[in-house]
């Protein structure tokens, strides 16, 4: 088995000495538990923590983006993409934190210790591609919203995202559970914005029920932004990291132990991803309330906010920005950790955690530096996690359905035709896509 080393820049020995009295109670309170001790009301709670912090990934800025264009443009039809999508993250969500109660390694771990060098070498290069779309998405997002709610120049606003970004990435070394409770309460945010805007909104919920149970696809640009819902939604550096979230905390010491924590897993990652699941159905609910009749060519955030002013006024604008900042700052929280364990578990290495920072920085600054327009890019980085999306979700299926990896946990029959109808959705929209893009389909609507 592949070393399992820390997220931060210290070594395991250190990081359990330097580890909070919050995460040792928890570790402490879950081995009594899994022991067989006592169980009360609240006792789910010492098992979550890693699904929160994944799906924090499925309501970062590039949700934002994809979801105001599908519901300005195309109202309610679309519903049912993110619905479809959701359902997919929580089958792989749910695989990824099982390979790693199972084996106690991270999926780039399992990668490095069963693929030959040249396939490792190459998925590690498209999941650090996959880093940088995933950055640029997040810091540009966390910098829109504070530059619209300050008046602050755009670059000044990514400047504040990094810092205060890198500031929340030290509590990592307190312990998991510091990171887990900052997360958690950023993903609580979130989710009483949306439901504020939701209940300001004027929402057809007849149309909305109708639209995530049918099936449509209007035209080839709906094609376009429902990729990029999939790529925002289904994100490769979030079924990477649940892996390894669950190597932080107690681990199982016997079978019926493993089967306690699968069976806690399984709860959170259904709650956890139902949340995000909402929050990305009410921002298309919200848009489509606020911009499809009479305002459809809203597209960007800027003209979002600026829109949502007349319409719902000033507070559900103010609230939609306060959203977008906890959205921004968060995941871009989430993607550095995740940036740190593909690095480690594809080649063994690690680097400082300020260049590690840095290096996914780069993107982000290059394009508010050439001027681009920022909504666009960040759905164009929805696309590219799409095209990403297959490497982790193919490899993925293929370990956790083998017997001599996960023994008595392997996936059966129905759950490994689930995963794999999921891989191969992922891929045909994928390569309609690239279809699309280079013309071929200039004659489909």
């Amino acid at each position: 088995m592949a070393m399992n080393l820390p997220l931060t820049e210290t070594s395991a020995t250190e990081t359990s000495a330097k580890e909070d009295a919050p995460s040792d109670r928890t570790t402490e309170a879950i081995r009594r538990v899994l022991a067989g001790g006592r169980r009360g009301r609240w006792t789910f709670l010492l098992f979550a923590g890693p699904a929160v912090i994944s799906s924090i990934a499925y309501m970062d800025p590039g949700n934002f983006a994809t979801n105001i264009q599908a519901g300005s443009k195309y109202g309610y039809t679309l519903l049912w993409v993110v619905l479809l999508a959701n359902l997919v993250a929580m089958v792989f969500q749910g695989l990824s934190a099982k390979l790693g109660i199972v084996t106690n390694q991270n999926l780039a771990e399992v990668c490095r210790d069963n693929f030959p060098k040249p396939v490792v070498w190459g998925m590690w290069v498209v999941g650090e591609i996959s880093a940088m779309a995933t950055d640029l998405a997040e810091f540009l997002g966390g910098a829109i919203g504070l530059s619209i709610l300050f008046g602050l120049p755009l670059i000044v606003g990514m400047a504040i995202t990094a810092v205060v970004t890198y500031a929340i990435l030290l509590f990592e070394r307190a312990g998991y559970r510091a990171m887990e409770l900052i997360i958690g309460a950023m993903v609580g945010i979130i989710g009483l914005c949306y439901l504020i805007e939701v209940f300001v909104a004027p929402v057809d919920w007849s149309a909305a029920f109708l639209g995530m149970i049918t099936p449509r696809l209007p035209d080839a640009e709906a094609l376009t932004i429902s990729v990029g819902i999939i790529g925002a939604t289904v994100m490769p550096h979030a079924i990477y990291l649940h892996s390894g979230l669950t190597q932080h905390r107690a681990s199982a010491r016997n079978a019926r132990e493993r089967r306690i924590l699968l069976r806690y897993s399984n709860r959170e990652v259904v709650i956890a991803l139902a949340v995000a699941g909402l929050v990305n159905m009410a921002m298309v609910m919200m848009a489509s309330a606020a911009f499809h009749q009479g305002h459809s060519d809203v597209g960007e955030i800027e003209q979002a906010y600026k829109t949502l002013i007349p319409l719902l006024g000033v507070g559900a604008a103010w609230v939609f920005l306060v959203s977008l900042i906890a959205s921004g700052i968060s995941s871009s929280v989430v993607g550095t950790m995740a940036g740190q364990l593909i690095m480690q578990g594809f080649v063994g290495f690690r680097i400082p955690l300020w260049v590690r920072r840095a290096i996914t920085m780069v993107p982000a600054f290059a394009v508010v530096a050439v001027g681009a327009n920022a909504t666009e890019a960040l759905v164009i980085s929805q696309v590219i996690l799409s095209l990403a999306l297959p490497v982790p979700m193919i490899a993925l299926v293929w370990f956790t359905g083998r017997r001599d990896i996960m023994g008595e946990h392997a996936n059966g029959k129905v759950l490994q035709s689930f995963a794999i109808a999921g891989a191969v959705v992922v891929s045909v929209l994928n390569v309609v896509l690239l279809m699309q893009t280079f013309g071929m389909l200039n004659g489909w609507a």
